[in-house]
Formats: C-alpha cells, sequence, structure tokens
C-alpha cells in the first residue's frame, strides 16, 4: 500500500466516513457524514439517518459540498457500498 499524494489544492481531494451508532436526536438523525478536505484538514459534519437512499445523500452531498468547494478531482472513503455506487463514477 502506498501512501496517497498530497493533494495541491484545497477541496480537489477529500475524505468520508460516517460516525454511526449515535444516540438519535429529535429529528431522528442517528449518524454524521465527516467530509474532511486532504489538504487543509478542514470538515463538514452532516447529520444523517443510516436508512437514507444514495438519492438523498447524493443531493446533500451537491448542496453541502459541491455547492461551496466545486467537484473534488478524487474522494477517498472505506470502500462503503453507498460511495462505491455508479452515482460518484459519473
Amino acid at each position: 500500500m502506498q501512501p496517497l499524494a498530497i493533494p495541491e489544492w484545497k477541496w480537489d481531494s477529500i475524505s468520508m466516513d460516517f460516525v454511526s451508532g449515535l444516540p438519535r436526536t429529535s429529528k431522528n438523525f442517528e449518524a454524521i457524514w465527516v467530509i474532511v478536505d486532504r489538504l487543509t484538514k478542514s470538515a463538514h459534519f452532516i447529520p444523517i439517518r443510516m436508512d437514507y437512499p444514495l438519492e438523498r445523500l447524493a443531493e446533500l452531498y451537491i448542496e453541502k459540498i459541491v455547492s461551496l468547494h466545486g467537484i473534488p478531482s478524487s474522494i477517498v472513503s472505506d470502500r462503503d457500498p453507498r460511495f462505491t455506487s455508479k452515482f460518484w463514477e459519473d
């Protein structure tokens, strides 16, 4: 396994993961979707429900990340099936 190259621009390469198993909130959120810029380490913490369909996650991604930072050239994840679907390839 080789280390990842250091990104040249902020929000050009991101990593994402879920923090789950949290107590349910009054708005029924039970997890946090963590999206981190690999260069600056700045992050977004998005409350979610684990039963959100891929379409809802895609909407949140566009609303919370793409609208602010543009489309990254690379995304690093732990191979969670939600991150390896066709949406992320298109």
